[in-house]
C-alpha cells in the first residue's frame, strides 16, 4: 500500500475508535439549534434507517456508534443532508433510537472527518465538500457508493497512477528477503484463487501485495498515502485499476512486478505497474454494493 494512504487510514481509524471525554460531550448541546433553521426531516427513505440496531451488529467493529457514523456519513456525502444543515443531536437520537452518548461520539467522529462542525451558540451543522477530508477511507467509500461514485472512481484511479508506479520503482531499491517472499506468496495465492474462481481471496491477496509494495518503497510520506490504495481496492472489490475481475493478464503483471523487485530493477517494476494499471481501461467499471462490516 502507498504511504499516504496508510497515514490517512491510520488517522481516520484513530478518530473513529476513541470515545469522547466529558468535556467533548458537552460540545454537542441538546437544545434546539438557535435561529429559525430547523433540523433535517428524517421521514422517508429507507425504513431500516429508523432503527440503527437493526443493522448488522458491530458495523465497522464499533456497534451502534459505528453504525450511526456510517448512516450519517452516507447521508451527508450523498447530499441527503446538505451543507449548513443543522443537526440536532436529540432529534438524531430519537430518529435512530440510540443514546445521547452514541450520538455525541458519532458527531465527534464526523467532525474529525470534516463533515460537520460544532460551535457554541450555533450548534452542529453539515460542512461544505471543500472542508471534507477526501483522503479519509470512510469518505472514499461513502462517495464510491453514492451519487459521486463516477467522480470518486476516476479520482482514485488518477491518484493510483501517481502513487503506485513511483512506489514500485522505489521499492526495487529497498528489497528485503522476507518482504520479497511475501510478495511472491501473494502472487501464488492470487494464481490459486484465480484457478478456483475465488474472487474474494484474490482481492485480499491483491490488497496485501499493493500494501507491502508501498511499505517497502522507503518513503515515509508516500507510505502515508497507502490508505487511498487500500480504500480503492476495498470499494471496488479489487483494484480500481482493472483488477476488479481476476484475470490471467492482471496476475501476470503482478508476477512481473514481483520479479522486477526481486531483481532490483526499478524501471521494470515501474513499467509493469503501469501495465497493470492499464488493464481493461475500456471496460465500464461497476462499483458493487457496500461490504458487510
Amino acid at each position: 500500500m502507498s504511504t499516504l494512504a496508510h497515514t490517512m487510514m491510520t488517522a481516520a481509524r484513530s478518530a473513529d475508535s476513541g470515545l469522547a471525554t466529558p468535556g467533548e460531550l458537552d460540545r454537542y448541546p441538546y437544545a434546539e439549534t438557535p435561529g429559525t433553521d430547523r433540523a433535517p426531516v428524517w421521514d422517508g427513505g429507507d425504513p431500516e434507517l429508523g432503527r440503527v440496531g437493526r443493522r448488522t451488529a458491530g458495523s465497522r467493529g464499533r456497534g451502534l456508534h459505528g453504525q450511526l457514523v456510517q448512516q450519517l456519513g452516507q447521508m451527508i456525502v450523498s447530499g441527503d443532508l446538505g451543507a449548513d444543515r443543522p443537526l440536532v443531536p436529540e432529534e438524531i437520537g430519537q430518529r435512530f433510537e440510540v443514546s445521547r452518548t452514541v450520538v455525541r461520539e458519532s458527531l465527534r467522529v464526523l467532525e474529525a472527518k470534516g463533515l460537520v462542525s460544532a460551535r457554541p451558540n450555533v450548534g452542529t451543522r453539515v460542512r461544505p465538500v471543500s472542508d471534507w477530508n477526501l483522503l479519509d477511507p470512510d469518505i472514499i467509500e461513502w462517495r464510491a457508493y453514492g451519487p459521486q461514485r463516477d467522480d470518486q472512481r476516476r479520482e482514485l484511479s488518477e491518484l493510483r497512477w501517481t502513487i503506485e508506479p513511483l512506489a514500485a520503482r522505489l521499492a526495487a531499491g529497498h528489497g528485503r528477503e522476507d518482504v520479497q517472499q511475501r510478495l511472491t506468496d501473494m502472487v501464488e495465492i492470487m494464481g490459486h484463487a484465480l484457478g478456483q474462481g475465488d474472487a474474494l481471496t484474490f482481492a485480499r491477496a491483491d490488497n496485501e501485495f499493493h500494501s507491502l509494495l508501498i511499505q517497502v518503497a522507503g518513503n515515509r510520506m508516500l507510505e502515508h498515502l497507502s490508505g487511498i490504495v487500500s480504500a480503492a481496492l476495498q470499494v471496488s472489490g479489487g483494484p480500481v485499476t482493472g483488477c476488479e475481475r481476476p484475470t490471467e493478464t492482471s496476475l501476470a503483471h503482478h508476477a512481473r512486478i514481483a520479479d522486477a523487485l526481486a531483481g532490483g530493477d526499478g524501471a521494470a517494476a515501474e513499467a509493469a505497474m503501469r501495465q497493470l494499471l492499464a488493464v481493461h481501461p475500456e471496460v465500464e467499471r461497476v462499483v458493487p454494493a457496500p461490504r458487510e462490516h
